[in-house]
């Protein structure tokens, strides 16, 4: 178990982190989103300890991080742009991260079977998608119980990406934790079990990942015109409206029929979609309300 307490931080006079809480428990697959600097990078870098807080602190399984150094070799960062040297190959990656971590090679190897790859041509001459994997192998091999991994999902093909995530799956039942930032939120969205939205400095929301985007329903309706729609005085709140032609698209609250919205003699009928991660983030950070 991770506990964060307070946690805040600042480079300079900004401010990117500030009173951060939670908890994460063991077998927890976490998807962290937020824009472009929103600070989800500089969250995993201090529970890694590359950077250290301002204010507050990390607990792992009762005990201050800052207090126990040691319990620094349960927990392994991927960054989202690892450094690594042109000349070096994944196996020369691989006996360094050995020097710190009580590495497991029978995993190490049997995660690289799994991705078709092979460990011993230079990192140069190999695809950025091909050095995730060996860093994803690394990262399983090296035996930590919290695997703080930074866009992991960027330059992975397809069938990489379904491997990976079989993986954290299978690890998920041994207590593993996982804690992930991906650019593409369909990534996350069938992956992880519960989320964290980082928003101007908090966790404006987290929780649940199938609970939040049942709080909602999305709706195709099929009008019987194309005149622009009037909706209902004095409806409850709307989270999204757009109309094309006779198409029209709403997000509302899923506890509300659709009618307190729009009278039913407008429309020939009303399909409940599902509602992406995507799509619930967005209206979260109000980039799609009409």
């Amino acid at each position: 178990m991770i506990e964060i307490k307070h946690l805040s931080k600042a480079f300079d006079t900004h401010l990117v982190l500030k009173d951060m809480n939670i908890t994460f428990e063991k077998g927890m697959i976490f998807g962290l989103i937020g824009i472009n600097g929103a600070g989800k990078s500089t969250f995993l870098r201090l529970i890694s300890g590359i950077l250290q807080p301002d204010q507050g602190e990390i607990w792992i399984e009762g005990k201050k991080i800052s207090e126990h150094g040691y319990l620094r070799k349960d927990i392994f960062y991927l960054s989202d742009q690892p450094p690594y040297s042109y000349q070096m190959t994944i196996l020369d990656l691989a006996k360094l991260y050995a020097t710190f971590y009580t590495f497991h090679w029978d995993i190490y190897r049997s995660v690289l079977s799994r991705f078709h790859l092979t460990d011993e041509q230079p990192l140069s001459r190999i695809s950025k998608g091909m050095r995730r994997q060996g860093y994803i192998a690394i990262a399983f091999a090296s035996g930590a119980s919290y695997l703080l991994l930074d866009e992991v999902f960027d330059g992975l093909d397809p069938v990489a990406r379904l491997t990976f995530k079989k993986l954290m799956i299978e690890y998920q039942s041994e207590g593993k934790i996982f804690i992930i930032t991906s650019h593409s939120l369909r990534e996350l969205e069938d992956i992880c079990d519960t989320f964290g939205m980082i928003d101007q400095g908090i966790f404006k929301r987290f929780g649940n990942v199938d609970f939040e985007l049942h709080l909602f329903k999305k709706y195709q309706v099929i009008l019987k015109n194309t005149v622009p729609v009037i909706l209902k005085e004095n409806h409850p709140k709307i989270f999204y409206h757009a109309q094309e032609g006779r198409i029209l698209t709403l997000v509302i609250d899923a506890n509300q029929p659709i009618d307190l919205w729009i009278d039913p003699t407008h429309y020939h009928v009303a399909d409940e979609l599902e509602l992406s991660f995507e799509e619930y983030f967005m209206i979260n950070k109000g980039g799609v309300e009409s």
